[in-house]
């Protein structure tokens, strides 16, 4: 089972994650409208596209903007998350010998410490997004079923890896879990909320160019007249 997981069943869940993703971009992207938006997308580059790069990178940053310094709490668990969410499924070493093996795609690797120090993290940001959650009154109205089975799964990988690690008896059960829930967390990334791995960034391109066009960016001669 392990062999079939992570060799046919490994490529299939990587090819719908990116072509999944891809779509999305694209439905994203073909969902735009100047008039709907009253922003020109396709004219004054000299702005728009400086603006997108800048409205990413802030966002990218700790304390980039003033949303994440109005939001302390929302900030280290994203950023807590994320460090990990990004850099453990693409160098960890058992990571890139199986990426190796059945695409022949060749990744450093990340020193085993530092990968589970980036683990933990992971899931203490998980941890402080449930707790915001659930004393936030505002985001407890707002959540739903969805948003919980979003957050599983997420923190699915990370444990199932991390136990798969440190309780070698039961070694050869945590590492299936493990590949069972990463490849679950592949395939239903581009038909969730989790497909925010790319239309975050779609959408803070999109306001930045908003904020550059039409309300005039850090110059605001030559803005539109509405």
């Amino acid at each position: 089972m392990l062999q079939t997981l992570s060799g046919p069943c490994f490529v299939a869940s990587l090819l719908i994650f990116f072509v999944g993703l891809l779509g999305r971009a694209v439905w994203y992207v073909r969902g735009l409208d100047w008039r709907l938006e009253r922003v020109a997308y396709g004219y004054h580059k000299d702005r728009s596209i400086p603006g997108a790069i800048n409205s990413i990178a802030k966002w990218l940053l700790p304390g980039g903007t003033a949303g994440w310094r109005a939001q302390p709490v929302a900030m280290l668990a994203f950023f807590l998350l994320h460090f990990g969410a990004v850099l453990i499924p693409l160098f960890l070493l058992g990571h890139t010998v199986l990426l190796e093996q059945t695409t022949g795609i060749c990744l450093p690797s990340l020193p085993p410490n530092v990968a589970d120090i980036l683990c933990i993290a992971s899931l203490s940001g998980i941890a402080l997004l449930v707790l915001r959650r659930l004393f936030s009154p505002t985001l407890r109205q707002l959540n739903t079923w969805k948003d919980w089975f979003v957050l599983l799964l997420t923190f699915l990988p990370f444990f199932t890896g991390l136990m798969a690690k440190f309780d070698v008896n039961a070694y050869d059960t945590w590492i299936l879990l493990h590949v069972i829930t990463g490849e679950l967390f592949l395939v239903l990334a581009p038909f969730t909320k989790l497909a925010h791995i790319v239309l975050f960034f779609m959408s803070r391109a999109q306001l930045g160019m908003d904020y550059a066009i039409k309300r005039g960016g850090r110059a605001r001669g030559g803005s539109f007249p509405w």
